[in-house]
């Protein structure tokens, strides 16, 4: 983004008050709390009932920022920055993003509804991300300030758009549309949510249509309410190329039809007809909601124009969002499906849905809050809710908040409490056990504070890998790149001490080019596990020649001897063509062919119909070192040379490539035909600048297994490293050495992060153990211990123990569990 300011005064029909108009803005800020404000930063002060960012406008002067636009100028500002007034300040945030959006032509999917909004987002992203840098909307960004923060975060590499629009009223859409302005809409399923800020449900319908004014193509749930909204839409908003393109359970006149429909435990196979055609897809999911949800995904993906067999893949992969919903192991033996932030009639239903396919044969609880955005009375609506509660056979329901108590008489089954404190109060004689719990409840009630007495503590430690992350990370590094230029990924070493097979499978999905390994065993674990993509063997030795071929692995050949040894075995087994890959030593030292053996390998090449040379590469010794330019130029600048050389003599024309994860970002002119991914995909970048940009995979955690408090003059740990000075609190946590953390990092080198507060390693860290002093912090034993991640970093644990990320993320040990989710 580059918008200079002069442009803006006529866009936002403004009144300039300032030094100079020609000034340019790259960065739009509503938060002046951000460290990511500057001289580049145009703020935007907005003015609500609870905060008005005029007060902060001073203090943003003093930290450099020196644009605005604001409703008035502060006394203690005046003529201390450049200002562009404007009659309202939310509605030149909207003005801003409309005008953004018209710069960039490129497909922008708008997704509206009750629910769903944000899944079919997160799906569609998953499931066209292979193809199309997307741009999205974060989390759930849907509202008259999230829809314009998203959209203002379009740039020119992207390709494709998704974005959601939520409404709560009237009036409020048509100024969303104007910003998305969408040409594929997406109607999810209409429900109950924010009933009472419309008249009727049809009024709701009819407001939502509005974000689809200017779309071609509209994707929706046909049913005769909405087909009645869309022809009278359609009259009042006529276009001549527009479809509507309905998918249905029921009407057969659907231009998808879902003819069968059954479910399994965790799945629900459906058969649909499309163009006079039947096909099948397998779900995987079992609930109504997900199932509706990934159909509208299905026909997102039928007007791409993807076939059968690749919606049936990617539809296959896809996973649960993770937004308020989440199944938890609860103690004694119960399931705690924890849907504590939200309470209205449509997600109530959907939650009871979905614990019914949660339920292991075991009693159903619910426990239930006050209700909100029913758009019923409360006569009515709890009735309703009474029948729901009766219809899905819920053994027990604990109602807690004053208007569900004062209607327990419509129920048959209900304890109630006036508020959250009171059933806290009470919970040991509630005897929990042995059932699957519904935790429902609107924000208000706080019941996490529920979901935490009922949840079973965990007591392993485990180094959590985000799926997400990664992907965000692969499609960072991506976009720096030409379209032409391949992705090799390296996944050596346990993906970087990450989990190589899980993360492998993901990059086969975003349509890497080569995965890289060091050893043969490696690649064939991989193979083992099912990946198709080439993997090239970094470092193999002749005695895994036999088994390269075996499995259809690639090596690195690196010497001469390497070379022979390979062709020999070739030659005995009557190979043709079989790729190999030529490492050239350019300053690094430590493998390839160096320039005066250059001659011998082009000879022994020559005429060679056993193997292919797929590739020519060499490795950077500096690329990360911008002290050492010179130098990293002189290696590129032989690689040239000697590929050259190479390519001329046997006139072959293989890939090349040099450049590693630094090198991406910090020599781009010589990315050649492909580039190898390594410790970026982690989310570590030796660029502080770049850094922020990347997102953290790896979470090491563990818990506290116990406290003790010991008195001045007391010990801790082997050799008595630490010495008491006071009384002081201590925490044992169950990790040591022996899972990968450093020694050096004990003797208050180090820290773990409980409470999202920082506790120093005491004494020495210990093989299966290390202590922490915990004197300032409110825990127990049981409570959550962050060891590395957000905080601290690897990079910060690199550089207090003076040495590298990859060497603390590839010695935690394989005795760590990995867990993967998305």
């Amino acid at each position: 983004m580059s918008i200079n300011l002069k442009s803006l005064i006529s866009v936002l029909d403004a009144e300039w008050n300032g030094s100079n108009t020609d000034i340019y803005v790259d960065h739009i800020s509503i938060d002046s709390r951000s460290l990511q404000n500057g001289s580049q930063t145009l703020f935007i002060a907005l003015s609500g009932v609870n905060n008005d960012a005029h007060l902060y406008i001073a203090e943003l002067i003093e930290k450099g920022v020196q644009n605005f636009v604001v409703q008035y100028i502060p006394e203690n500002a005046v003529g201390k920055a450049n200002f562009l007034v404007v009659k309202n300040t939310l509605k030149a945030l909207q003005e801003f993003a409309a005008y953004y959006r018209d710069l960039f032509q490129i497909p922008i999917i708008g997704l509206t509804g009750s629910n769903g909004k944000t899944i079919v987002k997160e799906w569609l992203n998953f499931l066209l991300s292979p193809d199309y840098n997307i741009i999205r909307s974060p989390k759930s960004y849907n509202s008259q300030v999230g829809v314009p923060l998203s959209v203002i975060a379009i740039n020119e590499k992207h390709n494709l758009g998704i974005f959601e629009a939520g409404i709560s009223t009237v009036n409020e859409m048509v100024k969303l549309e104007k910003i998305i302005k969408p040409n594929i809409g997406v109607l999810t399923n209409i429900g109950s949510a924010h009933d009472e800020g419309f008249e009727n449900l049809e009024q709701k319908i009819n407001e939502k249509l509005l974000l689809f004014k200017n779309s071609t193509e509209i994707i929706y749930q046909k049913n005769k309410l909405v087909d009645e909204c869309f022809a009278k839409f359609c009259a009042e908003y006529p276009l001549t190329e527009r479809v509507l393109f309905s998918w249905s359970f029921t009407d057969q006149t659907a231009d998808v039809f879902i003819a069968k429909r059954s479910n399994k435990s965790e799945t629900t196979n459906i058969q649909y007809q499309y163009k006079k055609e039947v096909f099948d897809l397998e779900i995987p999911f079992s609930d109504s909601a997900s199932v509706e949800n990934a159909i509208s995904c299905l026909l997102v993906l039928l007007y791409f124009k993807y076939d059968a067999a690749t919606i049936q893949n990617r539809v296959s992969l896809l996973y649960p969002v993770e937004m308020r919903l989440e199944v938890k192991n609860g103690t004694h033996n119960c399931s705690i499906i924890d849907d504590s932030y939200s309470s209205d009639f449509q997600s109530l239903k959907i939650a009871l849905d979905f614990l019914e396919s949660q339920n292991k044969n075991v009693s159903k609880t619910v426990i239930l809050s006050d209700i909100f955005q029913s758009g019923f009375s409360n006569e009515e609506l709890y009735s309703k809710v009474a029948q729901l509660i009766a219809d899905n056979k819920i053994n027990r329901v604990i109602g807690i908040g004053a208007t569900i108590s004062s209607f327990a008489g419509k129920f048959s089954n209900i304890t109630t409490f006036q508020n959250t404190a009171e059933f806290i109060a009470q919970f040991d004689s509630m005897n929990f056990a042995n059932e699957t719990i519904l935790i429902k409840g609107a924000r208000s009630f706080q019941f996490e504070e529920i979901v935490s007495l009922l949840e079973e503590k965990t007591h392993e430690t485990i180094l959590e890998i985000n799926l997400n992350s990664i992907s965000h990370n692969f499609n960072f590094f991506k976009s720096k790149l030409k379209p032409n230029v391949k992705m090799m990924v390296m996944v050596k070493a346990f993906g970087y001490g990450n989990g190589g097979l899980e993360i492998a499978k993901l990059l086969e999905h975003h349509k890497a080019d080569y995965l890289g390994v060091a050893f043969a065993d490696e690649g064939i674990s991989l193979k083992n596990g099912g990946i198709k993509l080439p993997i090239m063997v970094l470092n193999p030795e002749s005695t895994s020649f036999p088994s390269i071929i075996q499995y259809q692995l690639e090596p690195e050949i690196y010497s001469v001897k390497g070379l022979k040894a390979f062709l020999k075995i070739a030659k005995e087994k009557d190979l043709k063509n079989f790729p190999i890959h030529i490492k050239l030593d350019t300053g690094m030292h430590r493998l390839g062919f160096e320039e005066n053996t250059i001659d011998e390998l082009i000879e022994t090449l020559r005429g060679n119909t056993t193997v292919k040379i797929q590739s020519v590469l060499s490795h950077m010794a500096t690329s990360d070192d911008m002290n050492h330019y010179q130098f990293a130029l002189s290696q590129i600048q032989l690689f040239e040379k000697l590929s050259s050389k190479l390519m001329a003599e046997l006139n072959v024309k293989p890939i090349r490539h040099i450049l590693n994860t630094s090198g991406i970002s910090n020599f781009p002119d010589a990315a050649y035909n492909m580039v190898r991914l390594g410790i970026g995909l982690y989310g570590v970048s030796n660029d502080s600048a770049e850094q922020k940009y990347l997102e953290n995979v790896g979470t090491l955690k563990s818990i506290i297994s116990q406290v003790r408090t010991i008195p001045v003059g007391d010990s801790v740990g082997y050799g008595r490293r630490f010495m008491a000075e006071k009384a002081t609190k201590i925490a044992t946590i169950p990790i040591g050495y022996a899972d990968g953390i450093a020694r050096l990092w004990g003797n208050q080198v180090g820290y773990v992060v409980i409470k999202n507060q920082k506790a120093y390693i005491v004494g020495s860290v210990c093989m299966d153990m290390l202590m922490v002093d915990v004197s300032e912090i409110d825990c127990k034993e049981g409570d959550s211990v962050i060891i590395f991640g957000e905080s601290p970093t690897v990079i910060e644990m690199a550089a207090a123990l003076k040495t590298i990320p990859y060497e603390i993320m590839t010695s935690i040990s394989q005795r760590v569990k990995r867990v993967f989710f998305r």
